[in-house]
């Protein structure tokens, strides 16, 4: 080593006679100097020297809650002879390190709780706004037991001054079909290709009244098949136009005015998760959802939603349908139109507990054996429970059952894991019957479920979509069913933020959870108690895939300790709360992302949120009338072939290089297949949706697979952009546009590789034009090229360089 930096200091070496012996050889290297490239931050300043006041309150209280005395008596600086008066503080030792523990932990809490409020709607959407003059309306048939609000909506646009023409498709939603819908929308675009809106009117089939909207059946609403198939039939189109969905009660707004104690319709509440996320993968194909008042119930004799004091109602719907382009959730009351917030929402100080819940008796816990149920009943073992019955599909067979059942019994609990599908009624009530009577059901957790993959919706089949709402639906209804004339202690039902704030790519998943949150507000209104819980990520796995972990990391959503995470449960049904949101979120980061592609307005009430200023363009809005398809197809059409090659192979990267999250493409080489850049199916469908929004062009979600490089990728998309048309002159021309969309294809941080190549160039060009060109003045081209590499060199470089081979 010493000898290797006397070297490089110029100091001579005989580098035979040190290696003799030595059985060492030589290895020829690069003649050009390595590149480098570094990825991490310069490290800070060090601190000044000595402890800070955070630094010795730190000491103080890591003592503490170790109960560590003579650590104590070491920070406090007493000297050895006066410790002993410690002594007296060492029995209160344990409880004031239960209460640092439990206020660290309630600030941790505070800042992860959220709730869902609305708001009066602002002076932007104070009146009816210019509409659009042509519209698409989809009905209900006129079985489906609508009654008349799908056609007085109809009439009420009809009758709007800037409407000039409402085409309607009517559509039997227990029959819906992707196929033939799709050929009925197309038809009526291609009659009318004025065409602005589409308005959804099919959730209103089933709330003629509430009880016919109530729920019922533990299969998924045909509603939210419907407008699922509408959803995909209109991408089916590529029409861009803005869809507007109507629902009646599918979310609760409190009020002297709409007092709704029989809870929103958990069916109509799916449908608005399902939306929230077509939203987020469609930002140009869409408009927004729109709740009219609940259907009256069983002691009203009247269902029309328009009528009512001032008729107010109907001009509201046209206010929501044409107001704030930044608001896409609105709520139609008699009282006023309101917009949906969700704001922080930490533990009054000054409110004390409810209520406490032992969990004596029996708590049954769906997906008992899996990571979520498990970090519960940990908890709630260790905390004084008497009976566990952790049910999951496999049971005792799951992964660690045996051994998670070990460990809560030595935490003294009584534990009990049984096999069960709970989305079968019959063997979930055969379940119960085993129940020891001396220790009946007291508490519920329905905590069964795991988020899919994301898939785009036109990839997305209805039996994936029903397969997973399925099992979150089912399980509580069945639960309600079997247990709804018992007093509980608890029901919880474990729900999800993307039911709340929609999730890319997981349309069943959404609706699944935005269902629970409705369902435990529509037991509240019975009289029975309900809390969901509609958590963010989890660390230790259980709510969400590893790929899936690493992009919520990467948008904002880090995971949550479980440890801490639990104790959310506990807090929950001390205050008794309804729903809440629980999650951590990086909101500058979240924030920035979720309206990336338009302004959003849900997190306004959200100090950190508030980054984007109103006169900032978003991310992929337009700059003029031109969408960013049509611009980008407007600029290739005046550039040559090889420019053509370079713009989307250069679209190409860069999206891919957002997609990643790296800082730039120098990293992603043209020939780089994505299978080693890290792309997996959720990587995959980002960027498909990405260069969808960019191109216009409709892309299947296999398509970085289909086309497993950049260069591949870019040589699909422009045949479709720009189709090769024959040159009657390209002759030799043609290996020379390849040859220049390579060359301009070169990353340009790589200054060596550029050099090197652009000198080789050099030297050909004199050679064709048999005179120099930009070459140093008394320097011969080939002495140039020939100083610096050598003639294998040069040709292995460019061939692997350019790729001309």
């Amino acid at each position: 080593m010493s000898l290797a930096e006397a070297w490089v200091r110029g100091v001579g070496v005989d580098w035979t006679a040190v290696l003799a012996g030595r059985d060492a050889r030589t290895v020829p290297l690069p003649t050009y100097a390595f590149q480098h490239r570094r990825y991490w931050l310069d490290a800070p300043e060090p601190a000044p020297a000595g402890p800070s006041a955070d630094d010795v309150d730190a000491r103080f209280w890591e003592a503490v809650e170790r109960e560590d005395l003579k650590a104590l008596a070491e920070t406090l600086d007493l000297a050895p002879e006066r410790r002993e008066t410690l002594d007296t503080v060492e029995p209160a030792l344990p409880v004031l390190a239960k209460w640092r523990r439990r206020k660290r932990e309630s600030a941790v809490l505070d800042s992860w709780r959220y709730a869902v409020t609305w708001r009066p709607a602002g002076a932007s959407a104070a009146g009816p706004g210019p509409l659009a003059s042509h519209w698409l309306v989809v009905l209900p048939d006129a079985d489906g037991g609508a009654g008349g609000t799908a056609h007085e909506l109809v009439e009420e646009l009809r009758g709007h001054k800037e409407v000039d023409d409402v085409v309607t498709v009517v559509l039997d939603v227990t029959r819906a079909d992707r196929a033939a819908l799709t050929d009925r929308l197309r038809e009526a675009f291609e009659r009318n290709p004025l065409i602005g809106g589409v308005l959804n009117l099919l959730p209103l089939a089933s709330c003629g009244d509430r009880a016919a909207d109530e729920p019922d059946s533990p299969g998924v609403p045909a509603v939210v098949t419907a407008t699922f198939l509408l959803m995909q039939a209109l991408t089916d189109t590529d029409a861009e136009t803005p869809l507007w969905t109507v629902t009646r009660g599918a979310v609760g707004v409190p009020g002297p005015a709409t007092p709704q104690a029989a809870g929103p319709l958990p069916g109509q509440a799916a449908v608005w998760g399902l939306g929230r996320v077509y939203g987020l993968d469609h930002p140009r194909r869409w408009g927004g959802l729109i709740d009219l008042p609940a259907p009256p119930g069983d002691e009203h004799t009247s269902g029309d939603v328009l009528a009512g004091p001032g008729a107010g109602v109907g001009d509201r719907f046209l206010t929501a349908l044409a107001g704030d382009e930044d608001e896409d959730q609105f709520a139609v009351r008699e009282d006023g139109l309101y917009v949906r917030r969700m704001v922080r929402n930490p533990v009054d100080p000054e409110a004390g507990e409810r209520r406490t819940v032992g969990f004596t008796g029996t708590t049954l816990i769906t997906g008992g054996t899996g990571a979520l149920g498990a970090h519960l009943a940990r908890r709630l073992a260790a905390t004084g429970a008497g009976h566990l019955l952790l049910v999951s599909r496999r049971g005792p067979d799951a992964p660690g059952a045996d051994a998670l059942e070990r460990e809560l019994t030595a935490l003294g609990a009584r534990v009990t894991v049984a096999a069960c599908d709970i989305t079968d009624r019959e063997a979930l009530a055969e379940v119960l019957s085993g129940v020891p009577q001396d220790a009946p059901v007291k508490a519920v957790v329905h905590a069964a479920g795991a988020e899919p993959p994301a898939a785009a919706i036109e990839d997305t089949d209805l039996d994936a979509l029903h397969e997973v709402m399925r099992a979150k639906i089912a399980g509580a209804l069945h639960l309600d069913a079997l247990l709804g004339d018992r007093p509980l202690d608890a029901f919880v039902l474990f729900s999800s933020g993307a039911g709340v704030w929609g999730d890319g790519g997981h349309f069943g998943y959404a609706a699944a959870n935005a269902y629970l949150d409705a369902f435990a507000e529509w037991r509240r209104g019975r009289g029975r108690t309900a809390t969901s819980l509609a958590w963010g990520a989890w660390a230790g796995g259980g709510m969400v895939h590893e790929a899936e972990g690493d992009r919520l990391r990467r948008y904002g959503v880090p995971m949550m300790d479980p440890d801490v995470a639990v104790s959310a449960v506990q807090q929950a049904l001390a205050h008794d709360e309804t729903v809440l949101v629980v999650a951590q979120v990086i909101w500058e980061r979240f924030a920035a992302t979720y309206s990336a592609a338009r302004r959003r307005r849900l997190f306004d009430e959200i100090p950190e949120a508030r980054l984007l200023d109103a006169a900032q363009v978003p991310v992929g809005a337009a700059e003029d009338d031109a969408g960013p398809a049509r611009r980008f197809a407007e600029r290739l059409a005046g550039l040559s072939r090889a420019e053509q090659e370079l713009a989307v192979l250069q679209l190409v990267r860069t999206h891919v290089a957002v997609v990643l999250g790296h800082d730039g493409t120098g990293a992603i080489g043209a020939g780089h297949a994505f299978r080693d850049l890290g792309f997996d199916s959720l990587t995959a469908v980002e960027l498909r949706n990405r260069l969808k929004e960019a191109t216009g062009l409709g892309l299947p979600a296999t398509l970085v697979f289909d086309h497993p490089t950049p260069a591949a990728l870019g040589e699909r998309l422009l045949s479709e952009l720009a189709p090769p048309t024959p040159h009657a002159d390209a002759g030799d021309l043609t290996q020379l546009d390849a040859l220049e969309a390579a060359v301009a294809g070169l990353d340009p941080a790589d200054d060596v590789s550029r050099t090197r190549i652009a000198t080789r160039l050099q030297a050909l060009l004199w050679r064709l034009s048999d005179g120099p060109a930009q070459t140093p003045a008394g320097e011969d081209p080939d002495d140039v090229v020939l100083d610096i590499v050598s003639d294998d060199e040069m040709f292995d470089l460019i061939d692997k360089e350019l790729g001309l081979n």
